[in-house]
């Protein structure tokens, strides 16, 4: 469907997403071309927001953040699953890139958008995941206070390589202590940085009516899977419409505010 297809029917937020959307271009044209395609929807103008999701970091094509940065309709938001920050994870998973480089990236975004929302996913207990592989990732997350970040734990998939090369040697008690330890420290940080938006203002789409409240997002957020702003009904609002929205108070998970 054309863009302009969509604007038709009223579509306000368009997400890229695909197993790998670091790669587009280079099936037809050998060439990772997705900042040309992000470059190209911001120009039509046919969508107030378009969202990244996807992008791994091993051949994520760096323009992508440019283009992103000069394009107020393209939302400071990008899903970059890492995986995991150990080198000895990361050979093992057959990421084809260290640590290191997941620091610099991230460096990278925020330098260029200081603003950013990055999302991640994380995969605990690898087969060869050893205590100071897991202590390493822990502190990485510490460190870089993600906006958002999911974890799952690995589990054999037949005919996978993991499954044909690698004994799962760690326990499934151990995979969701782990789990269950980096989604605590997750909402900590999650609590911390959601503080961090009180008493500001934020563009919010909403999405739905739940109770008392209206159901929005910023531009920082996913529909379904991130946070959401929780909205008291003081005036009556249009679902799929934007609206300013100030935020009196945050708690882990949401947001509440008021429109202004």
């Amino acid at each position: 469907m054309q863009p302009e297809n969509f604007a038709k029917k009223s579509v306000k937020e368009l997400i890229l997403i695909a197993q790998d959307s670091s790669y587009y271009g280079y099936d037809l044209y050998k060439q990772y071309r997705l900042p040309e395609l992000m470059q190209k929807l911001a120009e039509t103008n046919q969508f107030e927001w378009i969202r990244l999701h996807y992008a791994y970091p091993e051949n994520f094509p760096l323009d992508t953040i440019k283009v992103m940065k000069d394009n107020p309709n393209i939302c400071k938001y990008i899903d970059i699953p890492f995986q995991h920050i150990s080198d000895n994870v990361l050979k093992l998973m057959r990421r084809g890139h260290d640590g290191k480089k997941i620091y610099d990236l991230i460096d990278f975004f925020r330098k260029e958008i200081p603003d950013i929302a990055i999302r991640t996913t994380l995969i605990l207990g690898h087969p060869g995941e050893t205590k100071e592989d897991y202590k390493q990732l822990k502190k990485f997350i510490e460190e870089i206070k993600f906006d958002r970040l999911g974890v799952f734990t690995y589990s054999e998939e037949d005919g996978t390589y993991g499954a044909d090369k690698y004994k799962d040697d760690v326990s499934k008690d151990v995979k969701n202590a782990r789990a269950e330890e980096i989604m605590e420290l997750q909402q900590q940080i999650s609590f911390e940085l959601n503080q961090n938006k009180v008493q500001k203002t934020y563009k919010v789409i909403i999405d739905s009516e739940e109770g008392e409240y209206y159901v929005g997002r910023t531009e920082f957020d996913t529909p379904e899977v991130d946070n959401e702003v929780l909205i008291s009904k003081d005036k009556k609002l249009k679902i799929g419409e934007f609206y300013t929205v100030k935020i009196n108070y945050a708690d882990e998970f949401d947001i509440f505010g008021q429109i202004v």
